[in-house]
């Protein structure tokens, strides 16, 4: 057995390649952007060469800085972007059309559809799932129906779909010559497809969809014992390495940030933000704007469910501020000029962007900053961004609480933005309970690596992965109970305004 494990962690904007030592400690990484391709409004692609190529740009990258030999990987894990949707020529290993991203709103009149005829509660109660813009089969159903030839293929059974954790096992394990198209129950369960009693397939799901079921991958456990499969000697390890662990990228860190517990729960700051709680093998069905998705299968074990709340738009509005509207030039220049002043100065910012997603399902929002007046500056917007990412978690963890009775006293979080300290101040502020930030702020590559290593061995059980677990800095709340109130009841009101924006069904 080797001294590491290794994860490829495929995001929204970038992939990395981390390598771990048994104490869950990072050996070394490197991570690459790709591009955001926004043909439209409300339109977001990526172009999956360019992610199979940054992939092993990265792999190769990392081994080159370590000096690494590949021969002391004991296995390798994949997390991954969730629901965004990949198909291609299983003879040809050619993309037919870009990836359609989870942010990408085109088919919203087709969720609208779903919902009008009832369809939509079925989708609901066997996937767990409302139908919306946000999931996987809507997208597959677009590219079936506007890319000449696809439906065809698919037919026959030349063109096949996957999230991107099944582009990249696909092709990490060969390719057109014998690659394998699997993906795990995690990602699945994100499609709008999967039935999450039987975790397999529904044949009714898929003819909502017109989806022929020739193009899906089969669905396997988070954590294989059996494996998925090898890298190829030929690809960027240049050996055969374990593929033992794939985790959808919020799944993977719940695995990371030990959450392995019913009741325990974290909230991870990327691209969006994702705040899951552990139900167990218990599922829990939301009757307020929640999701219930798997949360992880290790190896024969049942499925342990979660209640997720998802944010389309929260570390995306920081790059707003620096790409867009260039008030920033990083960031991290964000908590600086945030610094500027001492309250958001009567400003709120609801960044509907892509519509609301949890716990308001509304794909006729749109972003709106409310409240302006002459005395305010730049560092009042800044300012309303944090807060909108502490909103916007606060409204998922009423409803969370809501739907579970369990009352967070503490809130374990994760991911780039936890490193803004002013952010996590105002979270703690917010919500009225401690905030935890681990020492390992990035969690969701060592899930996958958690994952691929319990498969193999490397580690043993979840009490070797909770004494890796160590708190790195915790953020107390300074605000009374009136102050939360009234700055709560200012964010609700801008949310009022941002709702009926877009006529979803007239367009």
């Amino acid at each position: 057995m080797g001294d590491f494990v290794a994860a490829i962690d495929h995001g929204t904007t970038s992939t990395r390649f981390m390598v771990f030592d048994h104490a869950g400690k990072e050996i070394g990484k490197h991570q690459l952007e790709h591009a955001q391709i926004m043909p439209r409004s409300g339109w977001v692609e990526h172009d999956p060469v360019e992610i199979i190529d940054r992939t092993s740009e990265v792999i190769g990258s990392t081994v080159e800085q370590l000096r690494l030999d590949p021969s002391e990987l004991t296995a390798l894990g994949i997390t991954n972007q969730r629901e965004t949707a990949v198909v291609w020529n299983r003879r040809t290993g050619r993309p037919y059309y870009n990836a359609i991203v989870w942010q990408d709103t085109r088919t919203d009149r087709l969720a609208a559809a779903l919902d009008r005829d009832g369809r939509g509660d079925v989708i609901r109660r066997k996937a767990g799932i409302p139908p919306a813009t946000y999931f996987s089969a809507g997208k597959v159903q677009w590219i079936l129906d506007n890319v000449d030839g696809v439906r065809q293929d698919a037919e026959k059974g030349e063109a096949i779909f996957g999230t991107t954790d099944s582009w990249l096992l696909w092709n990490l394990t060969g390719g057109p010559d014998g690659g394998i198209h699997v993906t795990d129950v995690t990602n699945a369960s994100r499609t709008m497809l999967m039935d999450l009693e039987t975790l397999d397939w529904d044949d009714e799901l898929l003819g909502f969809f017109s989806i022929p079921r020739q193009m899906l991958p089969e669905i396997r456990c988070s954590s294989n014992p059996n494996f998925f499969g090898h890298t190829r000697a030929d690809g960027p390890l240049g050996r055969e390495v374990p593929l033992a662990g794939v985790l959808g990228d919020q799944q993977a860190a719940m695995v990371g940030q030990v959450c392995l517990e019913a009741g325990e729960a974290k909230n991870t700051y990327g691209t969006g933000n994702f705040l899951l709680m552990n139900t167990g093998t218990q599922l829990v069905r939301s009757t307020n704007g929640l999701l219930t998705t798997v949360c992880y299968q290790f190896g024969d074990a049942a499925p342990v469910y979660a209640l997720e709340g998802s944010i389309a738009v929260t570390g995306s509005a920081v790059q707003w501020l620096r790409d867009q509207l260039k008030i920033i030039s990083s960031a991290e220049d964000s908590e600086s000029l945030a610094r500027t002043v001492s309250d958001n100065g009567g400003v709120y910012f609801v960044p509907a962007f892509s519509g609301l997603f949890a716990p308001y399902w509304r794909s006729d929002a749109r972003g709106a900053i409310v409240g302006l007046s002459r005395f305010n500056t730049g560092g009042h917007i800044a300012r309303a961004t944090l807060e909108a990412i502490c909103y916007q978690s606060k409204d998922v963890a009423d409803a969370m609480e809501k739907d579970s009775g369990v009352h967070l006293d503490v809130l374990k979080v994760d991911g780039g933005i936890t490193g803004n300290e002013l952010c996590m101040q105002i979270q703690a502020d917010v919500l009225g309970v401690e905030v935890s930030r681990p020492e390992v702020a990035e969690t969701t590559a060592l899930g996958a690596a958690y994952a691929a290593g319990l498969a193999t061995g490397f580690w043993k059980d979840a009490a070797e992965l909770r004494e890796n677990w160590h708190e790195g800095r915790r953020w107390s709340p300074h605000s009374n109970q009136a102050d939360r109130a009234a700055g709560y009841a200012g964010w609700r009101k801008a949310v009022d305004r941002t709702l009926d924006w877009v006529d979803v069904d007239s367009r």
